[in-house]
């Protein structure tokens, strides 16, 4: 059930070829801040929780029905013959719901749930209006329809290349967005023609239809123009992701953290942050990030799937893959990268190391050049470091491996097998010593040079 008085559905059209793209992707899965259009779409109907919820595609339909998984119906248009004749696929799915329809687009993925439960609460007013468009009042006008209302209640809908100039005036635009009742829709849509230059089937017309019949329309504005902005290109979807990162920077600011350089800091749409959280200049967060408290991230990191507690510091130019962990008051430093591992309270990797599917104790030191090696070509294994364990520099650690509490690892030390607590294991080959050699070989080397240029000269 969802959260408006009666049971809501939703119709997604997604059918587009998206030729501006010039992709082999679908349009609606091209993301904004790590997220595919669509699923930012989705994320804000499900506030609603739909009854059903229908997506009607045509090109590209494999690639959605794999993303989407089964959480919608797939509505299929084929040939593709404008936005009425998108809805009207829906029918089958719909067959015998009556209740709220909300008529949404894949490429437009910022449109809120409040805004969606707005236009459902418009239509279900004393009034009963036939149909309630979504219109917003853009900057520029440009090419968009207008809706000519007057208090609320349309009055006629009107594409701008119809429109008089008094019309074009108007600077109240159909963002495509409707909200009609089941029982309503497609006894509408049957009576929509397609005698235009396209020779498509418009949904706009089912507004000017139900006028004829003596029914009222209203429109609903959307608080904000860029809310039902829609994803055409790459200019566009580059214009999205900026507005976007824009607007998180500034809530990211407004919660009690601070940007170094603010159009510098990237964001995804699910990054969590804490309080007094410090981020220097060129900082990416991919999916998957969540920051703690009084964390310090330098400059030029790329995170992503990684946890960093309270206190911890990382970078600058540190990279953490899916499955790293920072806990409280660690720190990784430059050219540091760890995947799939823990580093325990306190410890420390500061500098030039790979850390891979590892545990590594509170307290623990990791010296410069350190490298667990964790895979052999065909599985991977553990590394398991002890608490204040110390790793000296330009080590491998060969797992899987335990290295002991209080233990420690030689600089230069191959480790293939484990170090118990409190050991010193060092693993190098003998050091020789040959006095003069060095000497010997450069005189017999100079000698040798000197004796091909005399030969070219000859």
């Amino acid at each position: 059930m969802s959260d408006v008085n009666h049971p809501v559905a939703a119709i997604v059209l997604a059918a587009g070829k998206g030729t501006r793209m010039k992709s082999d992707l679908h349009k609606v899965l091209h993301p904004v801040a790590g997220r595919p259009m669509i699923e930012h779409l989705l994320a804000s109907l499900s506030e609603l929780s739909p009854e059903r919820t229908v997506v009607v595609v045509g090109d590209g339909r494999e690639q959605l029905e794999k993303v989407l998984g089964g959480r919608a119906d797939l509505a299929v248009q084929e040939p593709q013959l404008g936005t009425g004749h998108a809805v009207q696929q829906a029918e089958g799915a719909l067959a015998g719901f009556a209740g709220p329809v909300l008529i949404l687009y894949g490429d437009v993925p910022f449109v809120r749930a409040e805004t969606l439960r707005a236009m459902i609460a418009r239509l279900e007013a004393e009034d009963a209006p036939a149909v309630v468009v979504l219109g917003f009042e853009p900057a520029d006008a440009l090419q968009y329809g207008r809706v000519i209302a007057r208090d609320g209640l349309i009055g006629k809908m009107v594409e701008h290349k119809d429109a008089t100039e008094a019309e074009r005036a108007c600077t109240l635009c159909n963002s495509g967005l409707m909200a009609v009742r089941g029982r309503d829709l497609f006894g509408l849509l049957n009576r929509v023609r397609n005698d235009n230059a396209q020779g498509e089937y418009y949904l706009p017309d089912i507004v000017n239809l139900a006028l004829e019949d003596g029914r009222a329309c209203a429109v609903v504005v959307a608080g904000d123009a860029d809310e039902v902005a829609g994803i055409n290109s790459r200019a566009e979807l580059a214009e999205a992701e900026s507005r976007w990162q824009a607007r998180r920077r500034a809530e990211a600011m407004a919660d009690g953290a601070s940007l170094v350089a603010p159009d510098t800091v990237f964001f995804s749409w699910d990054t969590r942050r804490g309080r007094d959280v410090r981020v220097e200049p060129n900082v990416i967060l991919g999916p998957g990030v969540t920051v703690a408290d009084r964390v310090k991230i330098r400059a030029f990191p790329h995170i992503e799937g990684a946890s960093i507690a309270s206190g911890a510091e990382v970078g600058p130019f540190a990279r953490l893959r899916p499955g790293a962990v920072l806990e409280e008051g660690s720190k990784v430093g430059n050219f540091v990268e760890m995947k799939k591992t823990v580093l325990g309270k306190g410890a420390k990797a500061n500098h030039l190391t790979y850390l891979g599917d590892a545990d590594v104790g509170a307290g623990a030191n990791i010296g410069a050049g350190t490298i667990t090696c964790n895979y052999d070509g065909y599985f991977k294994y553990r590394t398991v470091i002890g608490e204040r364990a110390f790793i000296g520099s330009n080590s491998a650690l060969i797992a899987p491996v335990r290295i002991g509490a209080d233990a420690i690892v030689a600089a230069g030390s191959a480790v293939t097998r484990d170090v118990a607590d409190g050991e010193l294991r060092l693993v190098r080959g003998e050091q020789l010593v040959k006095p003069g050699w060095a000497d010997r070989f450069h005189d017999a080397m100079k000698k040798k040079k000197k004796a091909e240029r005399e030969e070219k000269r000859g």
